[in-house]
């Protein structure tokens, strides 16, 4: 299969309207390689990645997109990063209960959309009630209600692959006032089984066949997470002294896992000694 782990982007040359489309192989492995989930939630977190990479490659900015699902039932947290470089990660948390083969968002759930830039103050965030039957309905409803832009997208799945197509109508007059409905129609006579099987330039020679339909160079996606050393120790020092030497009285030394990669980190009394004596140095001492 071509095209993997990579995203395209597309327009059309006569009318307003763009889209994305992404195919993830060894991101999408990597991403489960350390997670035992039940297939409903692996579906979910497949399509929350994918969502999240052909997002952000429709904006102009260099951070984060953080993508988010609540829900009052089992599932209780999905999160899907993407930054600008294209580097994708993912977690999700669940209570017993959680459905194997669908899950139900409920009537409380929400969408949550973050853009968290380089600066303190480049931050906006969107939330809308999760409405809809899947995600793809979920987002489409977002666009419909926050951004004003009318978009389409659908997620196809397997346990190697995960595949994803976003439509968006964008700001401006057409001189085709049908277009946007013309690709609707022709949007929706896409299944599951070509979306996973055709390449990109295949699928939307096949899709759009009588639309002048210019298809951009590809971008490289992966799985990379940014958790180190570093940052856990960070975070163990916003604990504080006294809750620190806490846990390590009742369980021998600090454990921490990362949600998103699964690597372990391990700090015993020597290690919490040496980090808590950095954090009492002046800057100028503690700065390598």
């Amino acid at each position: 299969m071509s095209d993997g782990d990579r995203l395209y982007r597309f327009l059309f040359e006569d009318f307003p309207i763009r889209g994305q489309w992404v195919r993830l192989d060894a991101t999408w492995q990597e991403a489960q390689s350390r997670r035992i989930d039940p297939p409903s939630l692996r579906r979910l977190l497949g399509d929350a990645m994918a969502a999240s990479a052909l997002l952000t490659a429709g904006l102009k900015f260099e951070g984060r997109l953080n993508l988010q699902i609540e829900t009052d039932g089992p599932l209780r947290l999905v999160l899907a990063q993407c930054d600008h470089l294209l580097h994708l990660r993912a977690t999700a948390r669940y209570d017993e209960g959680l459905p194997s083969e669908e899950i139900d968002f409920g009537e409380h759930g929400r969408l949550l959309l973050a853009l968290e830039g380089r600066k303190p103050h480049e931050r906006y965030q969107g939330v809308v009630p999760l409405v809809g039957e899947d995600l793809a309905g979920a987002l489409e409803h977002y666009f419909a209600q926050s951004e004003q832009l009318p978009a389409r997208l659908r997620f196809a799945s397997t346990a190697h692959t995960v595949t994803g197509l976003l439509l968006q109508r964008m700001p401006g007059e057409s001189a085709d006032p049908d277009a946007w409905n013309r690709c609707n129609h022709l949007f929706d006579t896409l299944g599951a089984a070509e979306l996973q099987q055709w390449p990109a330039e295949t699928l939307l020679r096949r899709l759009f066949a009588e639309e002048n339909v210019r298809l951009f160079e590809p971008a490289p996606v992966s799985f990379r997470c940014r958790c180190s050393r570093e940052g856990v120790a960070a975070m163990l020092r916003q604990l504080g002294s006294e809750e620190l030497h806490d846990i390590l009285r009742e369980q021998g030394r600090i454990a921490i896992t990362c949600e998103f990669c699964g690597r372990d980190y391990r700090f015993d009394a020597v290690d919490v000694g040496q980090l808590l004596a950095d954090d009492a140095l002046p800057p100028s001492c503690a700065t390598h």
